[in-house]
């Protein structure tokens, strides 16, 4: 399974328009190769080295994703249901460093079941319930510095 973004490259710089300095927009994704037992994909975006004494923050949560190749355009959700992420946003929430550069992952897993989970699951529900249920999983890297200069 393989997870692009033709807005940048893996372990690239995010454009700034995709994150808090810009227009807060989710960036947009191609999802490639899922298996084809697949029944459901989980997208999750964290950020996982935060500042000192925090645990990773989530910027996005998508459940019970349709299975399949697909587009998704910038500033949309894939067809799914929306987590509840860190922030208690039930949205994308972009990347928005309090200083240096942060690092970003977006993660996608291929499931052999679809989660039955409600809107606004929390991330730790989700990996919860999606424990055991693996086919395949696919991660692409995004690296963000607070800019104050953003040209959107």
């Amino acid at each position: 399974m393989i997870l692009t973004s033709p807005a940048f490259d893996n372990d690239g710089k995010i454009p700034c328009k995709y994150t808090c300095d810009g227009e807060n927009m989710s960036p947009p994704l191609i999802i490639s190769d899922v298996p084809p037992e697949a029944k459901s994909l989980v997208l999750i975006l964290d950020e996982p080295e935060p500042p000192k004494g925090a645990s990773a923050i989530d910027h996005w949560l998508v459940f019970d994703i349709p299975p399949g190749d697909q587009y998704v355009p910038e500033g949309e959700a894939p067809e799914g249901t929306i987590g509840t992420i860190a922030a208690g946003q039930v949205s994308y929430r972009g990347p928005c460093p309090s200083e240096g550069e942060h690092r970003y992952r977006f993660q996608l897993y291929a499931l052999d079941v679809e989660l039955p989970l409600p809107a606004q699951t929390t991330r730790k529900e989700i990996e919860r319930t999606m424990a055991g249920h693996l086919l395949a999983r696919a991660e692409m890297t995004g690296r963000y510095e607070m800019s104050l200069a953003c040209n959107v």
